[in-house]
């Protein structure tokens, strides 16, 4: 564990009003520490975002303080991927961490990402 502790919402950050219920989401899945949407911009034919409902900045931070919580949403991403039909023909997930990576919104996510050839290497 860190002394970072998460903060189970962050009343600024876009992706826990989604987990309050408070901003609009597609859900696809959710669980007891995950909820995973459609991303409203999408960059493959299937695009889905796994987040856990707990606030942590990126996923270096959710991997020390709460390393279960990581493998669930790892563990939700291939469900996911299953559940879309892009397990057999592959996928990407992808944590972007810092804005030099291109993460936009700070609190952990995971891409899931389909259905359509990737490119490596990829940006």
């Amino acid at each position: 564990m860190t002394d970072q502790p998460s903060l189970p919402h962050q009343p600024d950050c876009l992706f826990c009003k989604i987990v309050s219920g408070d901003v609009p989401a597609t859900i696809v899945r959710e669980t007891d520490t995950t909820v995973a949407f459609r991303d409203i911009n999408p960059q493959a034919p299937t695009h889905i975002l796994v987040i856990p409902r707990a606030h942590y900045p990126d996923a270096a931070a959710l991997s020390a303080a709460e390393p279960a919580v990581a493998a669930d949403v790892l563990r939700e991403a291939g469900e996911i991927a299953a559940e879309e039909g892009i397990a057999e023909t592959g996928y990407r997930v992808v944590f972007n961490t810092g804005s030099g990576a291109g993460q936009t919104v700070f609190h952990a996510h995971a891409h899931v990402l389909g259905g359509r050839g990737l490119q490596w290497p990829p940006g």
